[in-house]
């Protein structure tokens, strides 16, 4: 079992369309557990409190940078959740 806890700064959420900036923050998020992880895309699971920390202000204005923990187990399954210290940072 392999854990990390990372500081994401969401750069490319702000390029995204303002009805798209939530999502696009989820899928940044993702790509950047699988790079650092070395796991497949599919085989991520985002909790969902901290995909309501995501949307917290809604789809217009996710927040810039984002501390989560990410668990890797030994079938290949990659668990991303917020710390028990979370920081979420506007």
């Amino acid at each position: 079992m392999d854990e990390k806890v990372m500081n994401i700064t969401l750069k490319k959420t702000k390029a995204a369309p303002r009805s798209k900036k939530a999502k696009r923050a989820i899928n940044e998020i993702r790509e950047h557990v699988v790079r650092h992880m070395k796991a497949k895309e599919d085989n991520i699971w985002i909790d969902h409190r901290l995909n309501e920390a995501i949307w917290a202000n809604g789809i217009h204005k996710p927040p810039m940078h984002i501390t989560v923990k990410a668990v890797k187990f030994e079938d290949g399954l990659v668990e991303v959740s917020l710390p028990e210290d979370a920081t979420v940072e506007e």
